[in-house]
């Protein structure tokens, strides 16, 4: 089993090791880490038959992983940093959808700086804190395809 320890640096590839052991529907989706940085991570997924919908397009909840996965990356990278013990939450999700997604979608979360001052502010004050974190997915010819907004919550661990 692979679980991230904290003197671990995060990487795609260990993140999807982490993804096929503790979220297999989405390992097996081809929801995958492309890149990491301390402000942005990329996910991709390619529309293939396992996750597609009726319509031949990929299944909004995929969307969904892969957008949510470009954030909580993010967000795991961060609390891993911090080497505090710190839960994190998933406690809202909304998403919107313009464009029928076929072939690869790539999706940007750029939250990372902003992340790590909400994250900062829980530290200093050992309140927990909401921290709204967006997702854009586009399509290999750059049309935005879906957008996801997430709420995570961070708090010290007692």
């Amino acid at each position: 089993m692979v679980y991230l320890c904290r003197n671990m640096t995060l990487t795609p590839s260990k993140i999807n090791l982490f993804t096929f052991s503790k979220l297999p529907a989405a390992y097996f989706c081809g929801v995958r880490v492309k890149s990491i940085t301390e402000t942005d991570c990329v996910t991709t997924v390619r529309h293939r038959w396992i996750n597609q919908n009726p319509f031949h397009s990929l299944f909004w909840a995929v969307q969904g992983m892969a957008a949510e996965l470009a954030t909580g990356a993010l967000v795991m990278q961060g609390v891993r940093a911090s080497g505090r013990s710190i839960s994190m939450l998933l406690v809202n999700a909304q998403g919107t959808f313009g464009k029928k997604a076929t072939g690869k979608i790539t999706f940007l979360c750029s939250d990372g700086a902003h992340f790590a001052s909400v994250l900062q502010k829980t530290l200093h004050t050992g309140e927990g804190q909401i921290c709204k974190m967006y997702a854009e997915g586009r399509d290999e010819n750059g049309n935005i395809v879906s957008q996801f907004h997430f709420e995570w919550s961070v708090k010290l661990r007692a």
